[in-house]
């Protein structure tokens, strides 16, 4: 079995469960998170706001149980994004059962004790945020959809607007996800990104955005982009914190829409503050 540990991640294999987490969280004891390999820890729904399937519901509580029990966490609640490609973020301030999805959302914030914001991805990109002055967590999902929309740079300013956190003091971590090698689109999204990100002149920058050699397609960088757009708000080098790792290019332990096509898996990626 490969191991993909790293400089900024710890590939852990523990009760028949794997996951990684990131070096730089493990150094406050108040948060406990993790990032899910290989079981396809949560569930789909077809439409908008349909009624949860309560045993897909119980399957995805009894696999965010199972994580957070391997990474020493017994009492679980988890919040979920209901994950539509937005970039509503919201304030989780309590939650009233053991699990419950925030429909319509794409990113959480809370400062509470005790509850797992919880985000799943195939390729799209997890931030986990962390500011360890005011202890204030927040999880966003944001496909290239969320990065157009710039969910993680709104998810920050909201730590900044809600909680008055400085932005020199926010961690951000940045879970496995679809890479610039393998995001390859036609010219209708080249041409969203282009538009939406001229401010950072994109379409001048081949790190951000190349064409391909041999067919009308185009690479960008999301994850680039991102990083970029926190540094703007003030977020410092050597608090992005980048897993590195290609789902694409690890599909053999992390899933890959891309790859596994309608029959996708998905990763889950949980934080805590736990007191």
């Amino acid at each position: 079995m490969r191991d993909l540990s790293n400089e900024n991640v710890i590939h852990i294999k523990k009760d028949e469960i794997q996951y990684l987490q990131f070096r730089k969280l493990l150094e406050f004891k108040e948060i406990k998170h993790a990032y899910s390999l290989g079981t396809d820890w949560d569930f789909r729904t077809e439409k908008l706001n349909e009624k949860l399937p309560k045993e897909k519901v119980e399957k995805a509580l009894n696999n965010y149980k199972k994580l957070a029990n391997s990474i020493g966490v017994t009492d679980v609640k988890i919040a979920k994004n209901g994950q539509a490609h937005t970039d509503n973020v919201q304030i989780v301030k309590n939650i009233d059962s053991d699990f419950m999805r925030f429909e319509k959302t794409d990113g959480l914030i809370t400062d509470k004790t005790n509850i797992f914001l919880a985000t799943s991805n195939a390729d799209c990109i997890l931030f986990m945020f962390y500011d360890p002055k005011l202890k204030v967590i927040a999880n966003v999902h944001s496909g290239w959809k969320g990065t157009l929309q710039r969910i993680g740079a709104k998810a920050i300013n909201k730590m900044i607007s809600e909680f008055n956190c400085d932005p020199k003091d926010i961690i951000c971590c940045i879970c496995p996800s679809i890479r610039k090698c393998h995001f390859e689109v036609d010219k209708d999204v080249k041409d969203m990104f282009e538009k939406e990100f001229q401010d950072l002149k994109i379409s001048q920058s081949t790190d951000l955005m190349e064409k391909s050699q041999v067919k009308e397609k185009w690479r960008i960088d999301t994850v680039l982009i991102n990083k970029i757009l926190f540094k703007k708000i003030g977020l410092i080098d050597k608090n992005i914190i980048d897993s590195g790792l290609c789902s694409v290019c690890n599909s053999d332990l992390i899933h890959s829409f891309r790859v596994e096509k309608e029959n996708y898996g998905l990763e889950s990626a949980i934080i805590s503050r736990v007191y």
